[in-house]
């Protein structure tokens, strides 16, 4: 989705500046699930329409992710044949596509990565051949179709080291064979998007907010680069953090590393009522206290964590698999399904409020441009509560220093400047209001 920004209004002083460009924010859906539950013959309907891909799209989802294992012998679905289905019919909706590659024959999650039996004996140098390959032909089968995703994955809450014989959660990371892996994935994509129209933005992605800065910290340090998003997992379940913790978390990141970031899962439960005999991973025992586990309070959450996504500098959610409902089919683990009181339809099949949330109110962020007038000073650094704290050099510009952020309108900055970085504990700080359709604001800065 698209938001113009209309006009400019003043702050401490306005600078003649173009209007920003629009800027795209995703509602996303995971539906890897779809294609498996349409063989079950599950069941959905919003507003008289019954096919899930139409669902989505009619009720404001502007992304569909799909995740893809390399092998998975226990099931037909998640190979590149059934992720071909479900990026052609997200495209025939005029969706994007995100493309999430686990790199293992199973499940990949934050406690476990485990390699594909094809790769197990391979040497290092052989696997981060084996990934790039993989990756490579992948995204060039789907672009030779016209299915080439937007966006891809280049791993899938990958908070342990890749490619492990052993699940080994919490062992620390050998860094410079997982950075080795990480770019050549990386590489991969970049690749095959070399002769294509779409040019599919990268993202790498870690579970829990409280993981995610060490990580990123650590791979920068290890020569990760190339990548253009962080994507974070946020389940209240398993995380320590509550909806602050995320926010913040969201706002240090993205000054830090200088990334968008996207919450690219998460979920909530309508009802801790069962429709089967699996065993439901979400309910009150992971509910937020603001956020009642019932269907309004579903839909609230949806709404917040958008906002305060929004408000934090990121750029959009994903709602990890609301189409997974309760079916006559069986998982290993049980028949029917571990998510169906976290989906976004009731137990006979009718959407519910949550579905919207796309649609729903929000406060849009607006640029702001920081400028500090050049007197000649060698270089000026940034401080403010805008970034959680983070000291930023400021881009020279036309005779000035600037920094652009995306903001809350109306909301309320503390700003600081300095010539240098160790001067940042006595600069000259200044309180101000965000225009209310963005804008450019002149900071005061000492003669020299």
């Amino acid at each position: 989705m698209k938001r113009p920004l209309l006009s400019l209004l003043p702050a401490i002083a306005l600078l003649a500046v173009n209007p920003a460009e629009a800027r795209d924010y995703w509602f996303g859906a995971d539906l890897s699930y779809v294609n498996e539950m349409k063989a079950c013959g599950a069941r959905y309907d919003y507003k008289g329409e019954t096919d899930a891909y139409k669902i989505f799209a009619q009720s404001g989802h502007n992304l569909v992710r799909v995740r893809i294992w390399v092998d998975a012998k226990w099931t037909p679905y998640s190979d590149l044949a059934d992720v071909e289905k479900t990026i052609a019919a997200a495209k025939a909706q005029g969706q994007k596509v995100l493309l999430d590659f686990h790199y293992s024959d199973d499940w990949a999650d934050g406690g476990k990565q485990l390699v594909p039996a094809a790769w197990a004996g391979l040497s290092e140098d052989e696997q981060a051949k084996a990934l790039y390959q993989y990756t490579l032909d992948t995204l060039n089968t789907l672009k030779a179709k016209n299915l080439m995703p937007e966006m891809v994955q280049v791993g899938n809450e990958t908070n342990g080291e890749i490619l492990r014989t052993q699940p080994e959660e919490h062992v620390p990371i050998h860094w410079e064979r997982n950075a080795k892996l990480f770019n050549a994935g990386i590489r991969g994509v970049h690749d095959a998007s070399v002769d294509s129209s779409i040019k599919p933005e990268i993202m790498l992605h870690v579970a829990q907010p409280e993981n995610v800065e060490p990580w990123f910290a650590a791979a920068t340090a290890a020569g990760v680069t190339g990548y253009d998003i962080i994507g974070l997992s946020y389940y209240s379940k398993w995380s320590k953090e509550d909806m602050n913790g995320l926010a913040e978390t969201i706002r240090r990141v993205h000054a830090r590393f200088g990334k968008d970031v996207v919450v690219v899962e998460t979920g909530y439960a309508f009802t801790d009522e069962a429709a089967d005999r699996a065993n439901n991973l979400l309910g009150s025992d992971s509910a937020l206290k603001d956020y009642p586990v019932s269907i309004a309070g579903q839909a609230k959450y949806m709404h917040d964590i958008m906002q305060l996504t929004l408000d934090a500098g990121g750029i959009g959610v994903v709602y990890w698999e609301p189409a997974w409902v309760s079916t006559k089919c069986r998982t290993r683990w049980a028949q029917g399904s571990d998510w169906e009181n976290a989906a976004f339809f009731d137990y006979k099949g009718k959407a519910l409020p949550a579905l919207e949330w796309p649609k729903a109110s929000y406060v849009w962020p607006v640029e702001v441009t920081f400028a500090v007038p050049d007197h000649g000073q060698a270089a000026q650094y940034l401080t403010g509560d805008f970034t959680g704290g983070v000291t930023v050099a400021m881009r020279k510009t036309d005779g000035r220093f600037t920094y652009a952020a995306w903001l809350r309108p109306e909301s309320h900055v503390v700003v600081g400047t300095a010539e240098t970085e160790s001067a940042l504990g006595d600069a000259e700080a200044f309180d101000v209001a965000v225009p209310k359709a963005g804008g450019a604001v002149v900071l005061g800065t000492p003669q020299p």
